[in-house]
């Protein structure tokens, strides 16, 4: 995978691993493509579904995911939403932008970010709930059709 510093993309070894994982099954993951059983996942297909989670992992981005689930906005209007430093949210930016959770358009001399679709939104509201029902104490009960082979 080429890396392009001009366009100041982070030459780590741990980002190029997790960017050549991600798009070496952008093909699968086109609306329509192959579904993957989450009982049956190939180690390199899990560890692009851990790259993806790990993006939830930092409370800035999950801060910043959740500005852009409202719209679309600039690097500026991001910054003061959540209050960090453009720096800080152009970089955050650019691993989101690369784990394909988040896309940019050019509008004029600014660039507006937004979620990259639907599922980043979805991915985002699961999430949340999640950590709501944890923290409120409400278990869900999964029955799998165990207590049919018990």
């Amino acid at each position: 995978m080429r890396v392009d510093r001009a366009a100041g993309a982070d030459s780590s070894p741990a980002f190029i691993c997790i960017s050549e994982r991600l798009f070496s099954y952008a093909g699968d993951m086109a609306h329509g493509g192959i579904h993957h059983d989450p009982a049956d996942l190939d180690p390199a297909f899990a560890g692009v579904v851990a790259d993806t989670m790990q993006a939830l992992a930092a409370p800035s981005r999950v801060r910043i995911l959740g500005r852009l689930h409202a719209g679309a906005c600039s690097v500026n209007d991001l910054a003061e939403a959540v209050g960090m430093e453009p720096s800080a949210v152009s970089h955050q930016l650019r691993l989101l932008r690369h784990l394909g959770l988040v896309t940019g358009r050019r509008d004029g001399r600014r660039i507006v970010y937004d979620l990259y679709d639907d599922h980043v939104g979805e991915m985002l509201e699961q999430a949340i709930s999640h950590a709501e029902h944890v923290r409120a104490g409400m278990a869900r009960s999964v029955d799998r059709g165990l207590a049919a082979t018990a």
